[in-house]
């Protein structure tokens, strides 16, 4: 029976290329059997042929469930994103972008009977140029301030997720963090209740090289040679998540399970 207490929010880790799409639109087939979700988020910056988004994969995985997309630093790698963004309703980009770049960082939704907010933020290390994401947060609460804030933080350095987990403890309800596509176990509450993960993972080969194939990766290693990424479609497919039950009175999480699965093919 659900507990019409709490909002139950499943968040998808980078969902890879088509192995990922597949991965994922089985795990939902399989949990809708044993669960319900009142918002079902996943970062799909990497899930259309590895590399951005395009408007048939939007569809796609509106489809399969999916209520609402967060990105990052490959949201524009295709070409007509730039231009076409708009009718992509339900996806936001990092928020801290500059001023005057297409798409939105964050949406407000109500659902459940409550006021959910949630954002897009890119780390600044070994990450593409952008604007501070610790004070483009700060602007997003101090508008927002009775919000859900569930915030998908997208970056490389662990040290930058782990002081923007801290920064943003007791305001955010959870920061979930993607782009390095590789669980992490420091799932947890941080001290003034905010729930943190370094890395929720990601949706795609596990026979691969972070999604990618397994060739191609290694000409870069080897040789320090440029070699174009190709998503790995064979093998086990996994899928990354995390499952939180959120006090609808408090805004805290007061439950959450992170979520691994394989599917052979």
């Amino acid at each position: 029976m659900r507990n019409n207490k709490t909002l139950e929010v499943l968040f998808i880790g980078d969902i890879v290329g088509r192995s990922g799409r597949r991965s994922a639109s089985l795990a939902l087939k399989e949990l809708s059997e044993t669960a319900s979700f009142d918002l079902v988020i996943a970062n799909v910056e990497n899930s259309a042929s590895g590399f951005g988004i395009t408007l048939n994969v939007y569809k796609e995985l509106r489809k399969l469930g999916i209520d609402f997309m967060t990105s990052g630093n490959h949201i524009w790698d295709k070409k007509d994103t730039e231009k076409e963004i708009e009718k992509y309703e339900n996806v936001i980009r990092p928020a801290n972008y500059p001023d005057g770049v297409p798409g939105i960082g964050f949406k407000t939704l109500e659902t459940e009977g409550v006021s959910v907010c949630i954002s897009n933020f890119m780390g600044r290390v070994f990450m593409p140029v952008s604007d501070c994401p610790f004070r483009s947060f700060d602007r997003l609460y101090e508008n927002q301030p009775d919000a859900v804030h569930l915030v998908d933080f997208h970056g490389e350095a662990t040290s930058e997720k782990m002081a923007f987990g801290l920064y943003t403890d007791s305001r955010a309800a959870a920061v979930c963090c993607t782009h390095t596509h590789v669980q992490t176990n420091d799932d947890r509450i941080l001290p003034k209740g905010t729930f943190y993960i370094s890395d929720v993972g990601m949706c795609g080969s596990a026979d691969s090289v972070i999604g990618t194939t397994y060739e191609k990766a290694m000409k870069r290693f080897l040789y320090s040679m440029p070699a174009k990424f190709d998503v790995e479609k064979k093998g086990t497919l996994i899928f990354n998540a995390v499952n939180l039950s959120i006090d609808k009175t408090t805004k805290k999480v007061v439950h959450f399970e992170k979520i691994k699965k394989y599917y052979g093919e």
